[in-house]
């Protein structure tokens, strides 16, 4: 049991101001694993008073971006000493498989600092061009304060595409983690203690969606940094848009995997666990939806339904586990309405649809996968957040690229083929953020966003530092 009873709030441990906790809960066995105190928006007015103050009148916005990269550089080594405490602690906290944790959950994080570390040197911070009347410089320069709102599916992964690059811009940042991963970001405070990030450049407090949209709507923050669903990405959007200040918004997905008439089915089954059931399926960039040919649709069904059904399911801190719990009681409700959806709509379940055998704690589902499905049903429509598959079958290619299309969304997908050629075409023709042909992954030096209502701007490579920075023009007589 992890208890803290601070804040840190502008390089201190500080008093909250309410008494009210988040109690951390398992998912794999339903009991409290730790307990943070609760912001409340009188600790959000002063997080974003010490951003304010670190970067009005602080050294961070106007130190070189070569010593703000030292730290970030600082920042990854303390990761990778602490890679194994902070995997096991976000497992516990949400559930995910350890091998999750120890692949992506901590990497990721490590990795991103790395590039942002190294991107400095290289970066153009400062240009001259000619213009009508003389040369202009023009120089790029922080926004300012900035908001982070992460969800808990990947909480480090999630702040540090942010945190990275606002700090290596100069930003001052106010990270407001989700009260199911309230436990993770502690250690980072700490490692920003120790690499050198000064007081209040970084700030970090939990709360729940009140206080969170207290720090949104804050006139004191100039831009927003969010992932987490397009409901309340729409809201975030709003609020930017009404007080003129930016805001850059991942949100959700409802990636399509477009296997061909010659896709390998071994290649592509094997690569599920990753793909289609990332994260227990928690993952905006989960490629839920499977479109299979036709004249291949019986083999498809059965191919993935014969790897589901062999996937481990259950104690996330077990390296054997593929599949854990879902986060929380109210996520495992969600998705079992999505299932029950699925079969008063007209889908077969092939294999699970219920709770696993001998998981009675925790909020465990079955992996499940439907075929004969459609898109208009819910399952093949709507983010479900879940380990939740619907095979869908089409008739050539033409029909595929319009039902990978016929979504709301643009985030991800993939196409599964023999052809690497014929897979790059169809890439290119469907409108989504990122796409893999016969892989599917995120790249940190690579810009990471997408279409339609999926979201606005981009993380990562140097269009996410991008996000962080202001473009000023100097105009001079030659």
């Amino acid at each position: 049991m992890r208890e803290h009873d601070r804040l840190y709030i502008g390089g201190e441990w500080t008093e909250p101001a309410s008494a009210a906790a988040i109690e951390v809960v398992s998912p794999h066995s339903g009991e409290a694993v730790g307990r943070v105190p609760e912001g409340t928006a009188a600790d959000m007015d002063r997080a974003v008073a010490a951003a304010r103050r670190a970067f009005d009148e602080g050294p961070w916005p106007r130190t070189a971006p070569a010593e703000r990269a030292a730290v970030l550089a600082r920042l990854a080594e303390g990761y990778r000493r602490r890679s194994a405490e902070l995997a096991e602690l976000i497992t516990a906290e949400m559930g995910c498989p350890i091998s999750f944790s120890r692949l992506a959950q901590v990497p990721i994080p490590e990795r991103t600092l790395d590039y942002y570390a190294g991107l400095a040197e290289g970066f153009t911070w400062r240009e001259t061009r000619q213009g009508l009347l003389g040369p202009v410089h023009v120089e790029r320069e922080p926004v300012g304060v900035v908001a982070a709102v992460v969800p808990w599916n990947v909480p480090q992964f999630l702040i540090m595409a942010k945190v990275a690059p606002a700090l290596l811009a100069g930003c001052t940042v106010v990270v407001k983690p989700a009260p199911e991963t309230a436990l993770d970001p502690y250690p980072l405070a700490e490692l920003a203690e120790e690499a050198g990030v000064p007081p209040g450049v970084l700030n970090i407090v939990a709360a729940g969606r009140g206080a969170g949209e207290h720090l949104v709507s804050h006139p004191g923050v100039d831009h927003v940094a969010f992932t987490g669903s397009t409901a309340a990405g729409r809201r975030i959007g709003a609020i930017c848009g009404e007080a003129l200040k930016g805001c850059s918004l991942e949100l959700g997905g409802k990636s399509a995997a477009v296997l061909l008439d010659d896709a390998d089915l071994a290649g592509y089954t094997a690569m599920l666990p990753l793909t289609a059931l990332l994260n227990n399926g928690e993952a905006c960039i989960a490629q839920a939806r499977i479109l299979a040919p036709r004249s291949r649709y019986a083999e498809v069904v059965e191919a993935v339904t014969e790897r589901v059904a062999a996937l481990a399911v259950g104690d996330p801190a077990d390296p054997a586990t593929e599949i854990g719990p879902l986060v929380s009681e109210r996520q495992r409700e969600r998705v079992e309405g999505y299932i029950a959806s699925g079969v008063a709509e007209g889908a077969r379940i092939t294999v699970g649809g219920g709770r696993p055998d001998g998981l009675d704690r925790g909020f465990y589902v079955e992996p499940t996968v439907f075929a004969d499905a459609h898109n208009g049903m819910r399952i093949a429509r709507e983010e479900i957040f879940g380990p939740v598959l619907a095979v869908i079958p089409y008739d050539g290619e033409e029909e595929a690229v319009r039902l990978a299309e016929e979504s709301d969304y643009g985030l991800a997908g993939s196409v599964w083929t023999a052809d690497q050629e014929r897979g790059l075409a169809l890439a290119r023709r469907i409108r989504a953020g990122t796409f893999g042909v016969n892989v599917f992954n995120i790249d940190v030096n690579t810009p990471f966003g997408g279409y339609k209502a999926s979201g606005l701007g981009r993380e990562f490579g140097p269009e996410g530092l991008e996000e962080y920075l202001e473009h000023k023009s100097i105009v001079t007589l030659g």
